[in-house]
């Protein structure tokens, strides 16, 4: 059973900052790419940012929105991605989930999601 724990949301003022953090656990080969999404009520789970293993390398994608002043990264031995979240804005108000392509024991390729934790930036 694999798990993505998330931590690190809050209640920010505009201009300030917040770091979020996902942990994975269990059964791992590998993790192929994490990233983080967020949504807000009555709209579509949107993409933040992710960072990829690719044949050439990492590579790491923002969303336009955030471009400049989120910035993804991840800790390879102890199986984290980390969002550093600066210059925060109202919009970017919403709940942010944690994602991850695992390979698992069966040498299977499966997407997992976090539980998802609250950002609010107030104005």
């Amino acid at each position: 059973q694999v798990q993505l724990v998330e931590s690190g949301g809050g209640l920010v003022q505009a201009g300030g900052s917040l770091r979020l953090s996902c942990a994975a656990s269990g059964i791992i080969s590998s993790i192929n790419a994490m990233g983080w999404y967020r949504q807000v009520p009555g709209r579509q789970r949107e993409l933040v940012a992710t960072i990829v293993n690719g044949v050439s390398g990492v590579s790491t994608n923002y969303a336009d929105s955030v471009k400049g002043r989120f910035t993804i990264s991840r800790d390879y031995a102890k199986r984290t991605v980390s969002l550093q979240m600066n210059s925060l804005k109202p919009e970017d108000t919403a709940v942010y989930y944690c994602n991850a392509n695992i390979v698992g024991l069966l040498r299977i390729a499966v997407t997992y999601w976090g539980q998802g934790t609250q950002v609010t930036v107030s104005s």
